[in-house]
């Protein structure tokens, strides 16, 4: 088996999943594929104007690629040249058939292995990269070996397949892969299946060693690694809902959610993470893993644990409508025709991933009040164009005090470190009065907004 590594799929896991991979183990070649040529154009812009937004990428991405990092979209040749496969193709939420709204759509996948069946000449270790539903492997692998042939007692196959699920946050997805929490690789608990698992962690502990700490690197059978995933993402998301659900009480009562927060976190069973209240989760994986559990447990008649996943779902989406009938509330019971300027699209800060974002909600809510509205952020304004083309009249503004200008509130969707910082009185001066500012992620200063005069609401509190 060579060294050499592809991985098909150039987005925001083969990219800088790959980079950093290069990055470690300079004695790889790495090779990361696509059918989008635009993409793959991008990768290798000689200005470094690479397709998504992640602190430290672009400095990565100088440092290895054309050394051992390549980008490329002859897919074929690089499968056929290198022994280890990850995939990392797009794994979207089914939107039609058995399974509508639910279930993963998998031909995008399926389409991949059958292909990876066609142009491999010897034996290939294929690692799933995307998240995919339990015993996906099962199913890659009886694509992929449908014409082994057995020779007396032992089955001789073409392709061993893996399970090595991502755990990035976008945002800090870069430091996550230099110094993650743990890696999970699932195989086959066979000799080649177990091989192939050590060829995996071997890619890990780096070529130096000094990587990932063997300690960290947890392997498991494929079906507990591609559930693991999906069960990951679920408890996160519903901390999430949790904490907002809490927070919808604490406006009612008087209570801080801040401070709820803190207590609950200091108590070492529960800990401080994901308890922060703000408009509900976005991104590319919480909803869609949840609802794929959701269509698991369905599948398997598990439908009171269906139903309790479901309601992360809908505390999620009801915090953003929450949002919409709050600001509706505060200001006279009508928003038609008053200008409101969202103050970030991303779905969360140091990205500029729109996919499932909450402020796409609240944007089309206040559209269907008949507001001007105009939407600010300093790296999605172009995915943010292209997921409202159907809306009429969005203004799409990189400036934030343009933005805000004559407008009657700021409703602040995403904690850009920028936000905190910009000079609020010169903002307040040129907006309609009474001018409100409804802060969803609580990361502004409050007490001074008021004293400039601005109306101010926030979650729970």
């Amino acid at each position: 088996m060579n060294k050499n590594i592809v991985c098909i799929g150039a987005g925001y896991i083969g990219g800088p999943t790959m980079a950093v991979i290069a990055k470690m183990n300079p004695d790889r070649r790495v090779i990361v594929v696509d059918i989008n040529k635009e993409r793959i154009a991008a990768w290798n812009s000689k200005d470094f104007n690479l397709p998504i937004y992640e602190p430290g990428l672009v400095e990565i991405v100088k440092e290895v690629r054309g050394r051992n990092l390549f980008f490329s979209t002859d897919i074929k040749k690089a499968v056929r040249d290198c022994d280890i496969v990850f995939v990392g193709v797009n794994t979207p939420t089914k939107m039609f058939g058995k399974g509508a709204g639910r279930a993963s759509d998998l031909q995008y996948w399926e389409a991949t292995a059958r292909n990876i069946k066609d142009w491999a000449k010897c034996p290939k270790v294929v690692v799933e990269k995307s998240t995919l539903p339990v015993r996906t492997a099962a199913a890659m692998d009886a694509i992929l070996n449908s014409e082994v042939k057995v020779r007396g007692e032992s089955e001789r196959r073409m392709f061993t397949v893996l399970s090595n699920p991502e755990f990035l946050a976008e945002g800090t997805a870069i430091k996550d892969l230099l110094d993650p929490d743990r890696v999970l690789i699932g195989g086959p608990q066979d000799t080649p299946g177990q091989a192939a698992v050590q060829a995996v962690v071997d890619i890990y502990l780096g070529a130096a060693g000094n990587w990932v700490p063997r300690t960290r690197i947890l392997t498991t059978n494929v079906w507990s690694a591609e559930l693991t995933k999906l069960a990951a993402n679920a408890f996160l998301a519903q901390r999430v809902s949790s904490i907002n659900a809490i927070a919808g009480l604490c406006e009612a009562t008087g209570a801080d959610v801040d401070e709820v927060a803190q207590v609950i976190g200091a108590d070492k069973r529960i800990g401080p993470k994901f308890l922060k209240a703000g408009p509900g989760f976005g991104g590319s994986c919480f909803k869609k893993d949840v609802l794929n559990l959701v269509y698991l447990c369905e599948t398997f008649g598990l439908h009171t644990a269906a139903e309790y996943w479901m309601g992360v779902i809908k505390m999620n989406d009801h915090q953003q409508e929450r949002i919409v009938s709050r600001l509706f509330k505060e200001m006279f019971n009508t928003l038609a025709n008053k200008k409101i300027a969202l103050f970030g699209f991303a779905f969360k800060a140091d990205t500029g991933d729109t996919r499932e974002t909450p402020a796409g909600t609240v944007a089309r809510l206040l559209a269907d009040e008949h507001v001007n509205l105009t939407i600010t952020d300093p790296k999605a304004l172009g995915n943010a164009k292209n997921d409202l083309r159907d809306l009429k009249g969005v203004v799409y503004e990189i400036d934030p005090y343009k933005a805000a200008k004559g407008a009657d509130a700021v409703v602040l969707m995403t904690d850009w470190a920028l936000y905190p910082t910009l000079d609020w009185a010169k903002i307040y001066a040129t907006m309609r009065k009474p001018a409100t500012v409804f802060d969803t992620r609580n990361c502004l200063d409050a007490t001074n907004l008021r004293k400039l005069g601005f109306r101010v609401l926030n979650i729970g509190k």
